[in-house]
């Protein structure tokens, strides 16, 4: 088998259009026009660090493709997905709630699904060992009947169901690590035991009312839905503490064919829109520990698709990182934003965070016994 990763890009991910904001919002009003969270150049920025320091040559391309309406139909209804392509074909408009539509946004759209498909078929022929789609728009606040945080197909959630009706897979796992929860591939899955939904996010933050530790699933899929809320301040220690005692023995148990990440960039130090304290570091630690589990569970095979993240400048350096760790190589590229930045331990409040968590999900799965702090 290849240990090739590959990377999926196209320049038209960056011609999607969210128009003049401030953060997250439109301006307008009391709100000055400046440039939307949601912008080309925090993806843009990746590429450009992959080329300029060569290591892009460590990756092998995969050309992405447009998914088709039935494809995409596997997640979302048919009058969404014709409301999305008018509003694109009409010059714009709002798909839902901070769901930007701009000119041409349909089609590419369908390029960003279809890139992570592309990826799909990559990992699951063998023609690569795992893959790093660096799509746009993202997919994972997308629900079946709208979109929703900057997102309009749920890209992950359409490539689960690809991988599982192409291939019959039985058991696959979303790991999200976005700081925001994600509520549409949480939904797709919320009655399903063949899909492992694991979310770790910032508590209280987006959207209102989802992800609460205490929402296991339902039915058939009681105990395959995992949420982990950590406090605004966790840190890569936090992070780590939680992969150690809750999400690693999981994924043991489990025993997935095929994994994907959500990885969005946004619980870095930098982010605008996050209150969490992740390094570029604490990321490649996070997708190392993942790929050492897709080599024991899903023979290599991973596919890691890229949601949020915010801050143009810190956000390559953290993606970067995150390759390295699907590569197993380190690039000759050091973090700059580390310097004068000291890295702090992770307090009781966190921990118990994570504890919170181990005992909801103690009903399910066989977890070490929880301490308090």
């Amino acid at each position: 088998m290849t240990s090739k990763t590959g990377f999926v890009c196209d320049e038209s991910y960056f011609w999607h259009q969210t128009g003049n904001g401030a953060l997250n919002i439109r301006s307008g009003g009391w709100v000055q026009a400046d440039i939307h969270a949601e912008n080309p150049e925090s993806k843009r920025r990746v590429k450009n660090l992959l080329e300029r320091s060569n290591f892009m040559d460590e990756l092998q391309q995969i050309k992405p493709r447009h998914a088709t309406h039935e494809e995409v139909a596997l997640n979302h209804s048919k009058d969404y997905i014709n409301r999305v392509q008018e509003l694109s074909d009409a010059g714009g408009g709002d798909a839902g709630e901070h769901a930007i539509v701009g000119p041409e946004s349909y089609e590419i759209a369908l390029n960003s699904t279809g890139g992570v498909l592309a990826s799909v078929d990559a990992v699951m022929e063998g023609k690569v060992q795992n893959a790093y789609a660096l799509v746009r728009p993202p997919g994972h606040h997308a629900e079946p009947n709208e979109g929703m945080g900057f997102c309009l197909f749920n890209n992950v959630t359409i490539a689960a169901k690809y991988a599982r009706k192409k291939y019959g897979l039985k058991r696959i796992l979303i790991l999200d690590w976005d700081v925001h929860h994600g509520n549409g591939t949480e939904t797709a899955f919320e009655h399903d035991s063949d899909v492992l939904f694991i979310s770790i996010h910032q508590e209280n933050i987006f959207p209102k009312n989802r992800g609460d530790v205490a929402f296991t699933g339902k039915e058939d899929g009681e105990g395959y839905n995992i949420n982990i809320e950590l406090p605004a301040g966790t840190g890569d220690e936090g992070y780590l503490y939680a992969f150690d005692r809750l999400i690693e023995p999981i994924i043991k148990q489990f025993e997935p064919e095929l994994i994907f990440i959500s990885a969005g960039q946004d619980a870095s130090r930098f982010d605008p829109i996050g209150r969490m304290l992740l390094t570029a570091e604490g990321y490649f630690q996070m997708s190392k520990r993942i790929k050492n589990l897709a080599e024991k569970h899903s023979n290599g095979r991973l596919i890691a698709c890229h949601e949020g993240g915010y801050s143009t400048a810190y956000v390559p350096f953290c993606t970067l990182r995150v390759i390295e760790g699907l590569c197993g190589k380190r690039s000759q590229v050091e973090d700059p934003f580390n310097q004068g930045f000291h890295e702090g331990p992770i307090y009781p409040h966190q921990k118990e965070a994570v504890h919170r968590a181990m005992k909801v999900q103690s009903t399910y799965w066989n977890l070490k016994s929880i301490k308090r702090v």
